[in-house]
């Protein structure tokens, strides 16, 4: 029997409210301060869960990595005709293209969030 009940992704930002925001705006979710964990967190119906730490030294991630380093990234999942609504939605929230990647048996849309994360727009 699992003892762990959930899991929750945590990003560290500079300012956690304004990347807390931009992703509950992507997924369509609420934002709510935690103060036990202190920090933001997104929820909606969904299921997803995320949380946003301030870190007053936070340094943003680099992309690409020398030497093809692979980082943690976050993956959100669009329907196949709603890429481009989903990608003008990122721009529109502050999110910066990064590369995209088109071929195969899914698309694949890579950009920097407001905070310089890495995430992926993927089909499914």
């Amino acid at each position: 029997m699992a003892t762990v009940e959930t899991a929750i992704l945590v990003l560290d930002s500079g300012e956690p409210e304004q990347l807390a925001a931009f992703y509950a705006g992507l997924l369509g979710e609420e934002v709510a301060y935690n103060p036990q964990a202190d920090r933001f967190e997104t929820a909606g119906a969904s299921g997803t869960r995320l949380g946003f730490r301030r870190d007053a030294g936070f340094a943003p991630p680099s992309w690409p990595r020398p030497d093809d380093a692979h980082q943690t990234h976050l993956e959100l999942l669009v329907a196949e005709g709603d890429m481009d609504a989903a990608e003008r939605a990122a721009i529109t929230g502050g999110a910066r293209p990064v590369d995209t990647q088109r071929g195969g048996t899914h698309e694949v849309r890579l950009y920097s969030d407001p905070a310089g994360h890495t995430f992926a727009l993927r089909t499914h």
